[in-house]
């Protein structure tokens, strides 16, 4: 073999071992987010993919009790933001959230829609005949388990139209899918986050829950237990003006420090 040739091969064989070590030095953190978050969070995960390089992001969007209890199976997942703090306490009960890592990173409303074609108009009222007002069903997340749908189901409660309407409701595996069924006009109403309706021009907002009518919609972050420290980085940056400019195009509220 000449030499320039068994030069050459050494060279392509070296850049084969640079790129691999390359590869094996970036790490792969998994953030698991509720799936209300999914506009944002794609946006700043890009954003930081962009910037980082020893350091990727990917995300898996679903309920947030969906994903609690794949982290209770033994899911994969490095990080997670909760719709509520109830399954972020879920967690934490089973020592599955790294300690001193979790904080409220995000606050959010609900919202009554209709499809932008059928608007409804609902007075805010507690005498006031909801049920009455449309012949279809009301979709909203599982009120059982679902964030939105337990805030939904809350805010019903507090004008009392939860028992009037409850033969109506459609439980939806998340408030994604709720909002989906009433784009569609496959449900006369709905109730999701504010942040879904709108991003959507296939509903109408017809009233906002007041805020004295169920509990504060917050969204914790947190590390997960055995998850490596670069995870750090990423809840630092979800916190920077950049991710903030971000949620806030998107309509929710960073929380207050």
């Amino acid at each position: 073999m000449k030499k320039h040739h068994r030069i050459t091969i050494l060279l392509f064989g070296f850049s084969l071992l640079m790129a691999a070590q390359a590869v094996f030095s970036s790490e792969t953190l998994l953030l698991y987010a509720a799936a209300s978050t999914y506009n944002p969070i794609s946006e700043i995960i890009g954003q930081f993919n962009n910037l980082q390089k020893e350091i990727k992001v990917k995300a898996s969007f679903a309920s947030s009790s969906t994903l609690a209890k794949q982290i209770q199976a033994g899911a994969p997942a490095h990080l997670f933001i909760s719709a509520n703090p109830k399954w972020m306490d879920f967690l934490e009960r089973q020592n599955l959230i790294a300690p001193g890592s979790r904080t409220n990173l995000l606050r959010n409303k609900i919202v009554l829609i209709s499809p932008a074609s059928k608007p409804l108009t609902v007075k805010m009222e507690k005498q006031y005949d909801f049920a009455g007002q449309f012949d279809g069903k009301l979709c909203m997340g599982d009120p059982d388990h679902v964030p939105a749908g337990i805030y939904a189901k809350q805010g019903l409660s507090f004008f009392n139209w939860w028992d009037d309407i409850k033969p109506k409701v459609v439980g939806t595996k998340d408030v994604r899918a709720a909002l989906t069924l009433v784009e569609r006009g496959e449900c006369s109403a709905g109730i999701v986050y504010t942040t879904d309706a709108s991003a959507s021009q296939k509903v109408k907002i017809i009233a906002e829950f007041p805020s004295k009518s169920h509990d504060p919609v917050v969204y914790p972050i947190a590390r997960l237990t055995n998850s490596p420290d670069s995870t750090a980085t990423f809840i630092t940056f979800v916190k920077t003006p950049i991710s903030q400019k971000i949620f806030e195009q998107y309509g929710f509220t960073m929380e207050k420090r």
